[in-house]
């Protein structure tokens, strides 16, 4: 019994890592969208194509390519919108603001996960979690910190947008939760490739409709596109998609609040983002709330 319990421990501390590595992957998104000489839409496009590609082939040597059936398409094609307005709004919200406030902003998905986990799918309300997640938030204000009189009429517009994709972003996490439910004996490889290659479809039909150029002007794009389809999108995600069904929905998404926190970090670190002391102490509350959180993941057991 007692060795039972330490494997199910060992295997719940294995989930947690595999999802924080995924966050960590997933926050240097912001440097290589900055680093790309391609239009904001065009980097989403890539994003999705390039990381779709690499599934596909994935998918194909596992021999799982097959009908996923009419409910699990059509999940899959709500995943794919989803995901298509949400790095949307998320790479336009990039080049008014930069990755770091960027990439900040559309995680203020925990708050609308941790509502809808304790709301309606009757997740328990404890202590822990309610001191976790107003560090968080307070964390993340201090971070962001702006003062709106003062802001140009762009900026505003990257803040308006990267609330939105927090929007975008809380729906995406909810509806690739329930299609990874309910493709059991499926692998996340496959189910990743569906919503890669469906996003791609979206957002290479806004580009070919605004008639943009599919074009990569140079290696450092190149290299800087190959980095977020492969690592940030692919190797990310299929950590994170692979730990989600393991872990409630407000928990999972406050551990990845690690990833606007690092964004935030990768910002200041390459791109000199001019950062004040209140602004580091924002961030060191919002790693200490997913402290909190994970801590209160493993005591639990759950």
């Amino acid at each position: 019994m007692r060795d039972t319990s330490v494997l199910k421990n060992r295997a719940q501390r294995f989930t947690l890592l595999t999802l924080t590595l995924g966050a960590v992957l997933i926050s240097f998104s912001g440097v290589w969208v900055k680093v790309a000489h391609v239009a904001p839409n065009v980097s989403a496009f890539y994003r999705v194509f390039i990381g779709g590609a690499a599934l596909l082939a994935a998918a194909l040597y596992r021999r799982e390519l097959r009908w996923p059936g009419a409910r699990q398409l059509l999940l899959i094609l709500l995943c794919g919108i989803l995901l298509a307005l949400d790095l949307w709004l998320y790479h336009h919200s990039i080049r008014y603001i930069g990755p770091g406030l960027g990439t900040i902003l559309p995680n203020f998905q925990v708050f609308i996960l941790a509502a809808i986990g304790i709301l309606f799918l009757k997740e328990p309300l404890r202590l822990i979690y309610i001191i976790s997640l107003p560090l968080a938030f307070v964390g993340l204000f201090m971070i962001v910190g702006v003062n709106w009189s003062h802001l140009e009429p762009s900026y505003l517009i990257g803040v308006y947008y990267g609330l939105a994709a927090a929007v975008c972003y809380a729906g995406f996490l909810l509806s690739l939760r329930q299609l990874q439910t309910e493709q059991m004996g499926t692998s996340f490889f496959y189910v990743l490739m569906m919503v890669s290659l469906t996003t791609a479809a979206f957002l290479g039909s806004e580009i070919v409709y605004n008639r943009d150029s599919f074009q990569i002007p140079d290696l450092q794009s190149f290299l800087a596109l190959a980095a977020l389809g492969l690592l940030s999108h692919t190797v990310g995600w299929i950590l994170i998609t692979n730990a989600l069904p393991n872990i409630r929905a407000s928990y999972s998404g406050l551990i990845l609040l690690l990833q606007p926190a690092l964004a935030f970090v990768w910002d200041v670190l390459f791109f000199q983002r001019p950062t004040t002391l209140i602004n580091w102490l924002g961030v060191a509350l919002a790693l200490a709330a997913i402290y909190l959180g994970m801590a209160r993941q493993s005591a639990t057991g759950h």
